[in-house]
């Protein structure tokens, strides 16, 4: 999927949506706490904290608050939602840095924890993302996040292709290729899961305003551009009527929950890309 994503456009939709945001990222708070919840499965006290795509800063806050004595790095693309966490942050106690996941400006093994929430399926090259990871992770560092699956706005992606037969929603990927990648990497033990959310609306105009506040908007690379014309705007409306269940629209939301751990020696990739952990190692629940 290399190459789909406009970064650019993304990280200008996400910088210009950084002051509504929290107003408005319900699901993406409501999936934060739950991924923070699951740190209470690991017993382990990291003393280096990476928060990879913080958004505003929320989930880094509280990785401080939980383990006081760490250093917690805010790590986000996005200029806009930096500057956001620095204002949530009065007590100074997390730094924040402007990278891109692809290609952070830290040292290997360095890291004891890589928390992500919903951020990987802004990123249209997992491999790298993974790679990056696992070289900043030290041995038995732990890599948890949360993404979006392929059934997520899945009928706000079939409206928009029966109105203009186009894609106007982001691809996302399959659990499966997640944890395959996770392994390419040279991370070990991935665990994978998934659960489902389904928000209502009112209306398409209410949905796509909540996709907006967010910063959530067409980020395809190959995507339309102008205006989009009210004739396409209610042939969209139209089709998307058919879901509607007691008086509501739904969006179907696909989280998928993740982790994985920083190989040991005889874990990392080998020459070539080889890595000697198996695919028969990756657990899905």
């Amino acid at each position: 999927m290399n190459g789909w994503l406009d970064s650019a456009a993304a990280r200008r939709n996400a910088s210009r949506a950084s002051a509504s945001y929290d107003d408005f990222a319900v699901l993406q708070a409501r999936v934060r706490e739950q991924l923070i919840a699951r740190l209470d499965w690991v017993a382990f006290t990291p003393a280096v904290v990476l928060d990879l795509g913080c958004g505003t800063g929320h989930g880094a806050l509280a990785l401080a608050a939980r383990w006081p004595e760490a250093r917690v790095i805010a790590v986000d693309a996005a200029p806009g939602m930096l500057q956001q966490a620095a204002r949530h942050d009065a007590a100074g106690g997390c730094e924040r840095l402007c990278a891109d996941a692809r290609a952070l400006p830290l040292p290997d093994a360095g890291v004891d924890l890589v928390f992500s929430n919903l951020m990987l399926q802004w990123c249209d090259d997992l491999d790298a993302v993974f790679a990056e990871v696992a070289r900043i992770l030290r041995p038995r560092g732990l890599f948890t996040f949360t993404t979006l699956g392929p059934d997520t706005l899945v009928e706000l992606r079939e409206a928009w292709r029966a109105a203009d037969g186009q894609d106007h929603v982001i691809p996302f990927t399959d659990m499966h290729d997640i944890g395959d990648g996770l392994v390419r990497a040279g991370l070990v033990e991935p665990v994978l899961d998934v659960l489902r959310y389904t928000l209502t609306y009112p209306d398409l105009r209410a949905l796509m305003g909540d996709l907006r506040a967010t910063g959530a908007q067409n980020a395809i690379a190959d995507r339309a551009r102008g205006l989009t014309g009210r004739g396409r705007l209610r042939a969209v409306e139209a089709a998307y009527e058919q879901f509607r269940r007691d008086g509501v629209l739904p969006a179907s939301c696909e989280v998928v929950f993740g982790q994985a751990w920083g190989a040991v020696a005889d874990g990392r990739p080998r020459a070539g890309g080889e890595v000697s952990v198996p695919l028969a190692r990756i657990r899905r629940r």
